[in-house]
């Protein structure tokens, strides 16, 4: 089995860091970086970009909502006109950046609030996946379980990657809950540890209520701001290769298939 183990970084701001980026690289295959709306900035980008070429790790562009004061979680009602705008302006920031430090942008994905609202409603999905077709038809889109963006994707004849998100909860509909209801979050390393076994054993997760949900996945994704991150993504690297494992990057993972997204 090859599969990409995949973290949310360059979350910092200026002095201001968040989470442990220079020990999840290590780690990772795979890397979604803040572009300076709800986190980062020019320079943390560069740095980011610059120590993902060196370990061979694909970048990815994060984009959300320009909210930095609520880190991107927070509902915003924006015109979806405005926000395929938004979308294409902080691919194009990442990607330039990465142009200068001679690597590459892989794939995308959606932060935050504006990733669950995309993932639910298909009227929202497709303006922002057109965005991401119009701006590199090449580029994979990474995304977490949802008939709206994969509607849109294929709509727009562009590629998505699923990915379990390992540290959060699921409803019966393969879908986040929300942050705000509790147990939302998972910290335990361990409880981490055995959905990933279920998922490569059994290709299933377990969702909040108890239910299994089937769940065909490229991708293993973790948050970098979540408290205990770095021992997260060790636990999920040991649970991957106990199994006679590979992790591999993205890109290549997706390649290898013969370029199918799921």
């Amino acid at each position: 089995m090859k599969i990409d183990l995949n973290a949310d970084m360059g979350e910092g701001f200026g002095p201001w860091p968040m989470g442990n980026d220079e020990a999840l690289l290590d780690l990772v295959s795979s890397a979604n970086v803040a572009c300076g709306f709800h986190a980062g900035d020019p320079l943390i980008m560069q740095r980011t970009a610059e120590r993902a070429r060196a370990r061979g790790v694909d970048l990815g562009a994060h984009v959300g909502f320009p909210d930095r004061q609520g880190f991107g979680r927070r509902v915003m009602q924006i015109d979806p006109t405005e926000l395929a705008a938004m979308v294409t302006y902080q691919l194009g920031a990442l990607d330039g950046i990465a142009r200068a430090v001679g690597h590459r942008l892989t794939h995308m994905s959606f932060h935050g609030a504006l990733g669950n609202m995309a993932a639910a409603d298909a009227d929202l999905a497709l303006p922002l996946v057109r965005a991401v077709a119009a701006f590199d038809p090449n580029l994979l889109i990474i995304s977490s379980s949802s008939r709206a963006i994969e509607g849109a994707a294929a709509q727009c004849g562009i590629r998505v990657a699923t990915t379990f998100l390992a540290d959060r909860a699921y409803d019966d509909e393969g879908l986040l809950v929300s942050r705000a209801k509790p147990g939302a979050v998972i910290h335990d390393v361990k409880v981490v540890a055995e959905r990933v076994g279920r998922l490569l054993r059994d290709g299933v997760v377990i969702a909040a209520s108890g239910k299994a949900i089937p769940m065909p996945v490229k991708s293993i994704l973790l948050h970098g701001d979540t408290q205990g991150a770095v021992e997260l993504a060790r636990g999920i690297r040991a649970s991957i290769e106990a199994v006679g494992g590979e992790i591999v990057p993205v890109s290549r993972l997706v390649a290898d298939s013969g370029g199918a997204g799921r």
